[in-house]
């Protein structure tokens, strides 16, 4: 199944068309299909409205500088803060990292939206893409902080998704723009990385997002369309040395540049899916007629969306009616401001 994404705030015609296919699950919105709350709950809905199925609509709404919706919506802080606060007071630091995790999911699916991409469980060791978005360096914070995050998307009503598998935080490239190589070998991995997706697995997470860094040491290409990471330490039972993780995978965006390792878009899709992962990014509106053609005639698990769909949005009016809504604003956004 591929998730894309589309140009602008309204669809266009050959829009339209690209719901009507098998292949698609749904759409990934972002900054340039986003005008207003209003307007995002209307294109949800054309979405939807467009399909012959139901259709994931999701997001990167993570805080900080990843933040697809700003106006009308609370400014989240970035997740380093968190980290900072934890040093301070442990506690206190897990319960707004909760509330973080309900503010957020809680606007999200008040605006017509299933699912944000979070929480970003890499260790913050100095990657580009990833920096302030990461909780700590120490995997047992991050761990903690997942299990917080966790609870708190799913008190929200939201589906938490785990990224980027198996640990993106410790090389130094951005795999949007370059190839990544992390040169350690699995045990220290699973010391390491792994340790919050443990957390978040154990936390009943509903999906995880892969990675396009490669561990040469481990398996040969990059995690993303890794059969050895998805099928036999990702999936695995836990009695065989794997994390027994039973939700949906996501591939990350087919169209960044550590993902040409693999060849032409329909390599790169064919290898995510023969690899295990359940739903394969495509976010350029460019890439998604070649990315259709390369899915015809393919077997796809139709339903591998359907448990991570939105449950329960209150909608606009019923979450500013909500008294935690206001709480969790002043918790998280007023008293985090100018964490240094």
């Amino acid at each position: 199944m591929l998730v894309i994404g589309i140009a602008g705030t309204e669809l266009t015609t050959q829009e339209r068309d690209w719901l009507q296919h098998d292949a698609v699950a749904g759409v990934i919105l972002f900054t340039r299909n986003f005008a207003s709350r209003a307007q995002v709950a209307e294109l949800s809905q054309a979405i939807r409205a467009a399909a012959p199925r139901p259709q994931l609509v999701c997001v990167d709404q993570e805080g900080g500088r990843v933040q697809r919706f700003r106006e009308g919506y609370s400014d989240l802080p970035a997740l380093d803060v968190f980290g900072k606060r934890y040093a301070q007071d442990p506690q206190a630091a897990l319960q707004r990292a909760e509330e973080h995790a309900w503010l957020m999911a809680s606007e999200i699916l008040a605006s017509g939206v299933d699912l944000s991409f979070a929480p970003v469980v890499d260790l913050a060791r100095g990657n580009r893409a990833i920096g302030n978005r990461a909780f700590d360096a120490d995997p047992q914070i991050v761990a903690e902080f997942t299990r917080a995050y966790v609870r708190g998307m799913h008190a929200a009503g939201m589906a938490a998704t785990l990224k980027h598998f198996p640990g993106h935080g410790t090389v130094l490239e951005d795999t949007h723009f370059d190839d990544a190589v992390d040169p350690r070998p699995l045990d220290v991995l699973r010391a390491e990385d792994l340790v919050p997706f443990v957390a978040g697995i154990e936390a009943k997470a509903d999906a995880v997002m892969m990675g396009h860094v490669k561990y040469p040491a481990v398996a040969p290409e990059p995690a993303g369309y890794s059969p050895f990471w998805i099928q036999k330490i990702l999936r695995e039972d836990v009695s065989n040395g794997g994390l027994g993780f039973r939700g949906v995978v996501f591939s990350d965006d087919i169209g960044m540049a550590a993902a040409f390792s693999a060849g032409g878009v329909k390599q790169r899709i064919h290898d995510h899916l023969d690899a295990g992962c359940d739903v394969v990014l495509v976010c350029s509106p460019k890439l998604v007629d070649e990315s259709l053609k390369a899915v015809e005639g393919r077997a796809l698990n139709t339903a591998a969306v359907l448990g991570v769909l939105g449950r329960g949005a209150l909608g606009w009016d019923g979450l500013i009616a909500d008294a935690r809504y206001g709480h969790a604003q002043t918790d998280v956004v007023d008293n985090l401001k100018g964490v240094a």
